[in-house]
């Protein structure tokens, strides 16, 4: 078995945005030779009913949780006046699946477009018009990236990726599991600093060789 780092995420994951800072700080030190593999975990499934009340509500109080647990990360609350939010973060998912198959380099780079819209710009991932706009902007191709996000193949990995999530030692998003072939080593996440997480990768790699 290859050794990875399993990242599990959903890129309308709040947390997921407050972690951004560290994961992408963490990706930069990581050992060269260690896969790193992005698994989305799909939120909340296709639904075009309007969000709840009680939902909205929910949503907007975790942001101002995170405004004040994680320093540094901003929100755009316009959002909740400006669009009409859906819990569905099904089509956000397909559209990091489908930036990866057209290329591997705009799978990042669709994870973050989406996140911008979505907290800083006040756009709504869960339309399909804002997903193809974004995809746009981040240099695809919006013929070829439309019909990838409707085709068969990425619903097909969705499904795959989200059971996948489903069997994994985690308790939600985001979440990180080192595999290796001694097992699935779950991780401990700081939204503030990599350092802790890059030792226990290190330490991990180090009792994995010695056994």
């Amino acid at each position: 078995m290859t050794t990875e780092l399993l990242y599990f995420h959903d890129p309308m994951c709040s947390w997921c945005w407050a972690f951004r800072p560290v994961w992408t700080d963490l990706c930069n030190q990581l050992p060269r030779d260690l896969t790193v593999r992005r698994v989305v975990g799909g939120l909340a499934p296709d639904s075009d009913e309007p969000m709840s009340l009680d939902m909205r509500l929910k949503l907007k109080g975790i942001w101002q949780t995170i405004q004040e647990r994680v320093p540094g990360t901003r929100f755009n609350f316009a959002f909740w006046d400006n669009c009409s939010p859906r819990r569905s973060t099904y089509n956000a998912c397909r559209a990091v699946l489908a930036a990866a198959r057209l290329s591997p380099m705009h799978e990042d780079r669709m994870i973050h477009a989406i996140q911008q819209a979505y907290y800083l710009e006040a756009r709504n991932p869960s339309d399909i018009g804002t997903l193809v706009d974004l995809a746009v902007e981040i240099g695809l191709d919006r013929t070829l990236f439309a019909t990838e996000l409707s085709g068969a193949a990425v619903q097909a990995l969705l499904l795959d990726e989200v059971t996948f999530a489903r069997s994994a030692p985690i308790n939600g998003f985001p979440s990180l599991v080192l595999r290796t072939p001694l097992g699935p080593h779950p991780l401990s996440l700081d939204y503030c600093d990599a350092a802790p997480i890059l030792r226990q990768i290190e330490t991990t790699l180090r009792n994995t060789a010695a056994g």
